[in-house]
């Protein structure tokens, strides 16, 4: 794609925050058709977690506009501040809040300084740029220095702030990076493909980015490439998935010893996971009868966990439950689901015992799980509640990972071994558009927000219970598929 550049290009802090992310995106923000967009959660769940930050802040007391400076509020929102010729372009920030400190400017005795929520632990680049940003547009706007910025988190002990010192490395780290984002942008055509494609997962170009690597059989598409192994495939003249596919294994691995002897063991793995893909042909790699107790088992229980990550906790444990017939088949129109919904509030032991208790009335029942999430649970459930090792290395036998099975016994033409990726190969579709675990943890948190007994709390909980058991169906799908390809 082509575009016309426009002759004053408005770098704003959203453009700069999708830059430091990827370069390709604030591009494709600025000039793509909005219409190739898909709707993310993570960005729902941004904003709910940068308003629940805000409030605790501010103990529920936000102001709006300008207005709210001249009369000195202590926290405002809504600001919209603006510079012209400013690094040969014009600068326009929303600074999430603005705060009132000691000082003196154009407002009075008092002078204001620059607020960012952050999610997780670490204070990234983004927030340190966006702060530094922020707190020069606000210099000019408030005719007052701003020695330093806050960057404000809610987490399950509380709320955290964090003071950032506006310093002039971060000054110089600005500049650059603007003048950097004002080239990309003057850019007629998108840039490259990022190599790190993990943060495509998160992204709302996500299909206009994976349609694009696809088309020119990009080395990020194959399973096992990250940004590192893709740049040392492509010093040694290998550019693309048909190239990896036709090489020889014993060249490429000693061309890659260069970079250590480790990186010369990989190339058979990763030529053949390449052929994979391009032939659209599963292989198996290993043999064996490891399901043969599933084969056997007069039902299977499908166990799948959804977590809240930001404060550790495991709110919903789904399990779905499948038998044999009377004609020993397995019974698809009697298949079972039960949602155990876990509040932060409960302890550990009732959710153990609820979960105990449906696992031992079925104890000749094997458990299927996709991924090591739901046993790890498990053996710290276990272990926080004393549980004999006798009981719990019974119950850990039964488990079985269906992630780990496939990737010991095949290699499967997809980009990503996830429970997703390889269910929609096999065909298999959620019921909800795009849903995914970010999905199911926004409607919990919508869900826990609402008034009790209202339509909108009962809709959030019924998606979230639809999208687990989804999951849990997912996860059969691929069992069955091993189970009838004999591994």
């Amino acid at each position: 794609m082509r575009i016309t550049k426009p002759n004053n290009q408005i770098l704003t802090d959203r453009l700069l925050s999708s830059w430091i992310r990827c370069k390709r995106k604030a591009w494709l923000d600025l000039y793509e058709n909005k219409e190739r967009k898909i709707w993310v959660a993570h960005r729902s769940l941004e904003l709910d977690h940068q308003y629940r930050s805000l409030m605790a802040f501010a103990e529920q007391k936000l102001s709006h506009g300008i207005e709210s400076c001249h009369k000195g509020h202590e926290n405002v929102i809504g600001i919209r501040l603006k510079m012209n010729n400013a690094f040969e372009t014009q600068l326009e920030g929303h600074p999430t809040l603005i705060h009132k400190r000691e000082g003196k400017s154009y407002f009075g005795n008092f002078k204001y300084q620059p607020v960012i929520a952050k999610q997780g632990r670490r204070l990234t680049r983004k927030h340190r740029l966006l702060l530094t940003l922020w707190a020069f547009l606000l210099e000019s706007f408030q005719k007052a220095s701003v020695e330093e910025g806050l960057a404000i988190s809610i987490t399950n002990k509380g709320l955290n702030v964090l003071k950032v010192p506006i310093t002039k490395t971060y000054k110089k780290q600005l500049i650059d990076s603007l003048k950097k984002l004002l080239e990309g942008l003057s850019q007629e055509t998108a840039p490259n493909l990022t190599s790190d494609r993990k943060k495509c997962l998160l992204c709302p170009w996500k299909e206009v980015c994976d349609a694009k690597a696809k088309q020119e059989g990009n080395l990020s598409e194959i399973n096992g490439i990250g940004a590192k192994r893709k740049e040392m495939l492509e010093t040694i003249g290998i550019n693309n998935l048909e190239e990896l596919a036709s090489a020889d294994s014993k060249d490429v691995s000693e061309k890659l010893k260069v970079y250590g002897e480790s990186h010369g063991i990989i190339p058979a793995q990763i030529i053949n996971q390449a052929e994979v893909q391009r032939d659209l042909i599963p292989k198996q790699i290993n043999s064996g009868s490891i399901l043969a107790q599933i084969k056997n088992a007069p039902g299977v229980i499908i166990y799948d966990i959804e977590s809240d990550p930001d404060i550790n906790h495991d709110f919903l444990h789904g399990l779905t439950f499948i038998k044999r017939d009377k004609s020993n088949k397995w019974d698809a129109k009697k298949i079972e689901y039960k949602g155990i919904i876990s509040l932060p509030e409960n302890n550990l032991k009732s959710s153990w015992e609820e979960l105990n208790k449906e696992f031992q009335c079925l104890n000749e029942w094997p458990i299927l799980h996709y991924g090591e999430t739901e046993y790890i649970t498990i053996c710290k459930l276990a272990k926080h509640l004393n549980i004999s090792e006798n009981e719990s290395s019974l119950l850990k036998k039964r488990f079985f990972d269906i992630h780990k099975i496939i990737r010991i016994h095949w290699m499967l033409p997809v980009n990503s071994y996830g429970l997703k990726s390889v269910a929609k190969w096999l065909g298999f579709s959620w019921s909800q558009r795009n849903a995914n675990g970010a999905q199911a943890l926004l409607w919990w948190r919508q869900w826990r927000s609402h008034k009790e007994d209202s339509k909108a709390k009962q809709n959030a909980l019924k998606n979230i219970l639809q999208y687990n058991r989804d999951d849990c169906l997912a996860t059969w799908e691929i069992t069955k598929w091993l189970l009838k390809n004999k591994t």
